[in-house]
């Protein structure tokens, strides 16, 4: 596989498919594992960090399950490279930022991602279109076994699984589901919820995770700690946080459809306007105003569209992603006209003129 190659694959959490799509894009496992005996990345020498990325470079390729993935080394990539694949939420900014002895292996799907000595030495995750966490938990279970067998893990007895963050510790896993809550964030009702979910000891972030603030009504929820609780008790909880959530949003949508119709279909409509007729918008506005046709769609108010294209939107309209559409580095002002270029063709039911 070609990292090229990705601009016309539809990733799997993209795909607008699974239980809840209408709420939840995307559900996400990741854990973190570390070799015995050897340093945290970021105590490693360069020396050291090499031996431990063809290490797991070396076990990887022994996995039959993975046999269907290809392994990108970052000094070998260009700054759009890496954010390319940022936006496709198969790497971290952190893993991103920094590209000596890193590398990330990625299978043709774009289900599964392993980030080879970020903050950890191995980073693995696995992410399904809607509500699947155990079924993410699945494929990333049968990972685990099988790495597990080809390398000795950090492991104690007392603590778990080793890991450079001490709230990882212990399964080492996190599990994250994103939403999309317009409904309450335009009831104004989304800082309670926000405010509840973090009581519970469960974390909220951005679009695109740690460190990023929510646009386009996109929240990323994931259990805060691992330690003293196993893989299906971490998951059950994060179910059972999610369908409380599920049925807020589920019944503000239902207000406004019954009580305030016609602000909502104001909102939508005026977002379809833009979208339309645009000829230079920036990311962060068309974030919000496909934040708004999604709803619409799902509504059933908007119907010349469907959410796997607009889901694709989301992506296509990224930095990175417009500039490996043009072939060429683009400059801010570029970008934003290409990017208004891209969504008039998505919509007007053509080719995307890319």
């Amino acid at each position: 596989m070609r990292l090229d190659n990705l601009i016309n694959h539809t990733s799997e959490w993209l795909k607008g498919t699974g239980p809840h799509s209408d709420i939840i894009i995307s559900s996400r496992i990741r854990l973190a594992r570390n070799i015995q005996g050897k340093l945290f990345p970021q105590w490693a020498s360069r020396t050291q960090a090499e031996e431990v990325m063809n290490m797991l470079k070396e076990a990887i390729q022994r996995v039959n399950y993975l046999k269907k993935t290809t392994f990108f080394r970052l000094l070998e990539m260009d700054n759009v490279d890496k954010q390319f694949l940022v936006e496709r939420h198969l790497m971290s900014r952190e893993q991103a930022s920094k590209a000596d002895s890193k590398a990330i292996v990625i299978d043709d799907e774009e289900i599964i991602s392993i980030m080879l000595n970020e903050e950890d030495h191995l980073r693995m995750q696995v992410m399904k279109s809607g509500f699947d966490l155990l079924g993410a938990w699945e494929i990333m279970n049968t990972i685990d076994d099988a790495i597990s067998k080809e390398l000795n893990y950090a492991f104690s007895g007392e603590l778990g699984y080793l890991t450079a963050c001490p709230t990882n510790a212990g399964t080492g896993m996190r599990g994250s589901v994103m939403l999309h809550l317009p409904a309450l964030v335009m009831l104004r009702s989304i800082d309670k919820v926000l405010s509840a979910i973090a009581k519970l000891s469960f974390t909220t972030r951005g679009l695109y995770g740690e460190g990023t603030q929510a646009i386009g009504n996109f929240f990323q929820i994931s259990n805060q700690v691992s330690l003293g609780h196993n893989e299906d008790e971490i998951i059950s909880n994060i179910n059972g946080l999610i369908r409380q959530v599920i049925e807020h949003e589920e019944q503000a949508r239902n207000m406004f459809l019954k009580q305030q119709r016609a602000l909502l279909e104001d909102r939508v409509w005026r977002a379809c306007g833009v979208l339309k007729n645009a000829y230079i918008i920036s990311s962060q506005e068309t974030t919000e105003l496909l934040s708004m046709m999604r709803l619409g769609s799902d509504l059933g108010l908007v119907k010349d569209i469907d959410r796997r294209s607009i889901n694709e939107l989301f992506i296509l309209i990224q930095p990175a992603h417009l500039q490996k559409l043009e072939g060429k580095k683009l400059n801010a002002q570029e970008r934003d006209v290409k990017r208004a270029m891209i969504i008039r063709g998505k919509l007007a039911g053509g080719k995307n003129n890319v």
